[in-house]
């Protein structure tokens, strides 16, 4: 198959990329940054260098492929200037448009937990837009992605730990959160890519499901603060750390409310009765090393 794969050589992306070309598919990576080039060769892929924001590049791209992997970039949120809401329209119509120009059949889009949501979801509110836009494309097959909470989005907590002791947030403590590693939900996306599909379909995609406080004992075991808790906070109190580190106020509060979400269960509310069956093999005791080490560089 020849398979487009978008998001450079992100923490999904290069996995992916390794899976795919590893199963004998020809592989192309967009990326927008020219340095990538050499690396993405090195793993047996060719690079098409561009922006997802350009439609003309991105049909062009597109255009001969059996299937394309399509994920909305990372964003600054301390960029006072994103509107991140115009960002992630742009890009989601853009997929959009360019699938139906190119005339590609298989899709697989990198949606949310949460994106049954029409609103109160925050800053992935969004992702329910967009999974509308791609149904209705007609005639193309598309399996929309719904990972749960990343475990790299731990790393935002360093600071506080090193600085205060604990992790504290809106969300967690004693309730579990979903959590995924980048290279479950890679695996599931090469499954998904690789199987023949009619129509449209909804795949979560988890690791392991944690309480706050069973997360911070893991992590602080990692890290030789076996004592470390995690904290419930309000969502003032939140908001109010968010935007003092430098945030976009706007942002904050759509972090704020997603989280919020997350702990009174309007999130998670579809992900519990589609649940998979079978969760992902990385566990949080897996990633707790990756952690530790980033947390002992800093």
């Amino acid at each position: 198959m020849k398979i487009i794969i978008t998001g450079s050589l992100g923490n999904i992306s290069k996995p992916l990329t390794e899976a795919l070309v590893q199963k004998g598919n020809t592989v192309t990576v967009i990326t927008s940054s020219n340095d990538r080039q050499e690396e993405i060769e090195k793993l047996g892929a060719s690079a098409a260098i561009g922006s997802v924001e350009d439609l003309s590049f991105l049909t062009q791209t597109f255009t001969g492929a059996d299937a394309v992997y399509c994920m909305i970039p990372r964003a600054n949120y301390f960029d006072p200037n994103l509107d991140l809401d115009a960002f992630t329209r742009k890009i989601g119509n853009n997929y959009a448009e360019a699938i139906k120009l190119s005339g590609v059949k298989r899709v697989v889009f990198l949606s949310s937990i949460g994106a049954h949501l029409k609103e109160k979801s925050g800053i992935i509110q969004r992702y329910n837009e967009i999974e509308a836009v791609l149904n209705q494309l007609s005639d193309v097959a598309i399996t929309f992605m719904r990972p749960t909470s990343f475990y790299y989005n731990l790393l935002a907590y360093i600071p506080a730990i090193k600085n205060q002791g604990f992790i504290s947030a809106n969300y967690g403590a004693d309730s579990l959160i979903p959590w995924v590693s980048p290279n479950d939900i890679a695996e599931a996306i090469t499954e998904e890519i690789s199987s023949p599909l009619d129509g449209k379909k909804i795949r979560y995609v988890a690791s392991e499901e944690l309480s706050g406080h069973q997360t911070a004992k893991i992590l602080g075991e990692a890290i030789g603060r076996p004592n470390l808790e995690w904290k419930l906070i309000s969502d003032e109190e939140t908001l109010n750390g968010l935007i003092s580190v430098g945030m976009q106020p706007k942002i904050a509060q759509g972090l704020v409310e997603m989280y919020a979400a997350l702990y009174n269960n309007t999130l998670g509310a579809d992900y519990e009765q589609n649940r998979p069956s079978v969760l992902g093999k990385t566990k949080l005791s897996d990633y707790a090393i990756e952690f530790a080490s980033i947390y002992n560089q800093n």
